[in-house]
Formats: structure tokens, C-alpha cells, sequence
């Protein structure tokens, strides 16, 4: 059993920002794979699939950023999914330059209060896709930096980003070493 996360916020006024890309490509893999549509449950879009013989979940957290992880550990219990070898959660990173990747096994929150919520719950060992949206001019911006849309420009890194993401995620439920898969993506 997989589970996919996608980190963001709901609601009309937050898609397609800067904050929702976990969101953008969970939305991308689950179209790429036929799933069928979303629902709502344990504070929470889910859906899932088999691929492959194997139970693939995918899930969009309602209760905003910060509250990540109560959505999360619902579904973990629920479904009785080793957090640590069974669950990706794909985020936005401010310190990643714009359309960069990282694929890590581990780590702190960062900063990230949508992955300080999971850590709370989860503690820090999952699987994680970091994903570059660029820094504000100040930290001042932050806020309505993360909470903006990519420019037109901007659009021409983020959607190759969101094509190695789900590559990233299509390779995790393929059963591809985790060490190949990082020596794919975390190019420099």
C-alpha cells in the first residue's frame, strides 16, 4: 500500500498557488492513472486505486496547511499504513530555487508548518518530494508570495518540476530503489 499526499489549501481563492503545488500534482498523477474522482473523507479529498497489484491512495488534507497532520493520521489509522516506508508527502519549499526537486527519505519541518503538523503526529521519517516555488523579496512577502499564482513566465519551470514529480511518484510505486530514485531527480 502507497499513500500520496499532496499538501495545500481548499478552497477556490488558493488554486493553482504557489502553496498548492502537492495539491497540483497529486490532481496530475491521479489523472495520468485514471483514478477515479476525489471524495470526502477523514477531513480529506482521497481516492484510490490499484496499480499493479498494489493499493494506491491518494490524498488532498481540507484543514488547511496547518493542520496537515489531523487529516493524515486519520487516514495512517484507518488504513494501517506504516507512515515511515508507506507515505509520500509532496510540499512546496521556499528555499529550492523555482522549479527545482528534492526527494528526501527524512529531515526536520524546515519551517514548513504544513509538515510541523505531520511531524507531530508522524514524527520526521517519511518520504518526501520538495518542491521549488522560489523565495520572496522580503519576508515581509512571504505570505501572499506563497498564497500568489506563477507568472507566465514562471509556468515554463514549474510544469517540468510537475512532470518529475509524478516521474517520482510513479517510480515509488514501481518498487524503484529509493537511492536510484534520488540520484535521478536531486540532480544540482
Amino acid at each position: 500500500m502507497k499513500l500520496i499526499v499532496g499538501l495545500g489549501n481548499p478552497g477556490n481563492e488558493y488554486k493553482n498557488t504557489r502553496h498548492n503545488v502537492g495539491f497540483d500534482i497529486v490532481d496530475k498523477f491521479s489523472q495520468d492513472e485514471n483514478f477515479p474522482p476525489f471524495k470526502e473523507k477523514f477531513q480529506a479529498l482521497i481516492t484510490e486505486k490499484t496499480i499493479n497489484g498494489e493499493k494506491v491512495i491518494l490524498l488532498k488534507p481540507q484543514t488547511y496547511m496547518n493542520l496537515s497532520g489531523n487529516s493524515i493520521i486519520q487516514v495512517i489509522k484507518f488504513y494501517k499504513i506504516d507512515s515511515e516506508n508507506e507515505m509520500l508527502v509532496i510540499y512546496d519549499d521556499m528555499d529550492l530555487p523555482l522549479g527545482k526537486l528534492r526527494f528526501k527519505i527524512n529531515g526536520s519541518a524546515g519551517g514548513h508548518n504544513g509538515i510541523k503538523s505531520i511531524i507531530s503526529h508522524v514524527g520526521q521519517n517519511f518520504l518526501r518530494v520538495k518542491c521549488g516555488i522560489g523565495k520572496a523579496m522580503s519576508r515581509q512577502e512571504n505570505i501572499n508570495f506563497v498564497l500568489g499564482r506563477f507568472t507566465k513566465d514562471e509556468i515554463d519551470l514549474v510544469d517540468p518540476m510537475f512532470e518529475n514529480a509524478v516521474s517520482i511518484v510513479k517510480d515509488i510505486h514501481s518498487g524503484v530503489q529509493i537511492e536510484k530514485i534520488m540520484q535521478k531527480h536531486n540532480k544540482k
